[in-house]
């Protein structure tokens, strides 16, 4: 007998018979047998020389003691054999195993005992490093749960599969599919919670299942956020970087990321909204989808296939656009809005159909005029001015026109003109353009009047300008000021004199300069006019000699 560490006892031939190691019990028993019979015969013949004949009938007896050791070594030899083709025969009769003869099973005996014959079959192939085979054992283990809608069973077998020793990727990676699409056929959300808790446990921390468990968080927090726990599905949905997942989609990826954007949003987290959206480049979306893909080269990664719920590269494109304008409209940044709809207004789908361009258009018109003044909104404004389709709108293109004419604006005659369309955009898409839209658009308006003003006037009086402005003179003082400490303007205000310079002060090197320019122009006026002086006398001359 045999004592192990687990306090098991063994004899040598249950040792022998075991199936753990066949190739070692085979080298062990051929060797054995081989040096026994070759020793038997040549005890025999160094008995019969050496002791001679009187020692006949020892080496009779010891002949007669070696035989049946030989025979037991030679039958354990024919149980290896034996052995090996009982377990082809079971491999045969797996591969052939059908949901007839699974029926069949149910029939025969509990659930219990199926499934237990099913471990023992999944063991041997487990093994013997079967892998179709061992797939298909756990598959059909589930598969039985399931059809006997065992649901607490069916959590208990994926643990216990997934845990066992030697247990093989290929087989973990099927059962984890095979699982996930029974989470539709759970009977009330308390199973589908739990079975979703149960495959993300045995996933975690494999990453041969990374992007079954992403697929599995994303549902987990779908069904948190239906029964009000927003904070609960964001954190859960942070737990997972998809962007270090070489075999998932890309646009599986985008969804991904942006999913986790807007429940962000929605739980008014706009700081992490903010680190979360700059994972999605903007020039992703810009990739030519016509294009065929390349053959994975030998060694890299396979890229799996989106599902089918996954929405397109043009869709997620305006996905993106509209939760961006979402987080700038929480700072009220109109510039950066501006361009958010900028993108989405070059999206093909949505250029094609009047009744999406023109409120996109319309949005990107009020929100150039809201915008501060600056290089990018003067660049954005005249290539607005450009596009064709502002035809369609005359109203806004005379309301951009008006903010690149320097002209001073009557803030009442534009406010009576475009009060209706500002309240209607209530109504359009992306909603109302926000709280203070009305003052900012005001502000605006007085700011494109002071740079007119500035453009004319050098000096000009305070009370002057407020009556440009149609403020009162510390309204007119106010703006002023922040449009100076801005940098938008350069100017000085002499408040004993009440009068507003525009000029910038001159060191002694500027005027020096200025001077000098200024000479040199006046040296290149003087040197035209003499040539063309000259050029007339001489031409005078020429028409007298005639």
């Amino acid at each position: 007998m045999f004592r192990f560490t687990n306090g098991k006892r063994r004899c040598l031939g249950s040792f022998i018979f075991s199936s753990q190691r066949p190739l070692l019990c085979f080298k062990i028993i051929f060797s054995l047998s081989f040096i026994l019979y070759y020793e038997e015969n040549k005890f025999i013949s160094t008995t019969r020389k050496n002791i001679g004949v009187t020692y006949k009938g020892l080496a009779k007896r010891l002949s007669l003691l070696i035989k049946p050791l030989i025979l037991f070594f030679q039958l354990l030899l024919l149980h290896h054999h034996l052995l090996g083709f009982i377990k082809l025969s079971n491999y045969i009769q797996f591969n052939n195993f059908s949901s007839s003869s699974l029926a069949k099973m149910e029939g025969g005996g509990s659930l219990d005992a199926q499934i237990e014959s099913l471990l023992n079959v999944e063991k041997q192939m487990r093994l013997n490093g079967d892998v179709a085979a061992t797939k298909k054992a756990v598959i059909d283990i589930l598969q039985l749960c399931f059809q006997n809608r065992a649901w607490k069973m069916l959590n208990d077998q994926i643990v216990v599969l997934s845990k066992r020793r030697g247990q093989l990727k290929q087989a973990v990676t099927a059962m984890v599919q095979q699982a996930m699409q029974y989470i539709d056929e759970t009977p009330d959300v308390e199973t589908k919670i739990e079975l979703i808790k149960t495959l993300n446990s045995v996933s975690a921390g494999k990453i041969y299942v990374e992007i079954e468990r992403a697929r599995l968080i994303k549902r987990l927090a779908k069904i948190k956020e239906e029964q009000g726990q927003i904070a609960e599905a964001a954190d859960l949905m942070q737990e997972i970087a998809v962007e270090t997942f070489g075999a998932m989609a890309k646009t599986e990826k985008i969804a991904f990321i942006l999913e986790q954007v807007r429940l962000c949003l929605d739980r008014q987290d706009y700081v992490r909204a903010q680190i979360l959206s700059r994972k999605i480049s903007p020039r992703v979306f810009d990739a030519d989808t016509s294009k065929e893909k390349k053959k994975p080269k030998e060694g890299e990664s396979i890229v799996e296939e989106a599902p089918a719920d996954i929405p397109s590269l043009l869709e997620l494109k305006r996905i993106y656009y509209e939760l961006m304008i979402r987080y700038y409209s929480h700072n009220n940044e109109y510039l950066e809005i501006c361009r958010c709809y900028k993108s989405v207004y070059e999206i093909p789908s949505v250029k094609e159909d009047p009744a999406k361009w023109i409120p996109v258009l319309r949005k990107i018109c009020w929100y150039l005029v809201l915008a501060p003044h600056d290089p990018m909104q003067s660049s954005l404004l005249n290539s607005t001015l450009d596009d064709k389709n502002l035809s369609e709108i005359p109203h806004f293109r005379s309301l951009l026109k008006q903010l690149i004419t320097m002209e001073v604006i009557q803030w009442t005659g534009l406010w009576n003109a475009f009060k209706d369309e500002f309240e209607n955009e209530k109504n359009m898409l992306g909603g109302s353009l926000g709280d203070k839209a009305a003052d900012d658009l005001k502000e605006r308006v007085i700011e494109h009047n002071i740079l007119v003003v500035s453009k004319y006037y050098a000096r000009i009086t305070i009370k002057r300008l407020a009556e440009l402005l149609c403020l009162t003179v510390e309204e007119t003082e106010k703006h002023l000021s922040d449009m100076v400490v801005s940098k938008a303007l350069v100017a000085k205000i002499d408040r004993p004199m009440g009068i507003i310079c525009f000029e910038t002060a001159k060191d002694s090197n500027d005027i020096l300069n200025s001077w000098a320019t200024n000479l040199e122009k006046v040296l290149d006026l003087v040197e035209k006019s003499c040539h063309q002086i000259h050029k007339e006398t001489m031409v005078h001359k020429a028409a007298l000699k005639v």
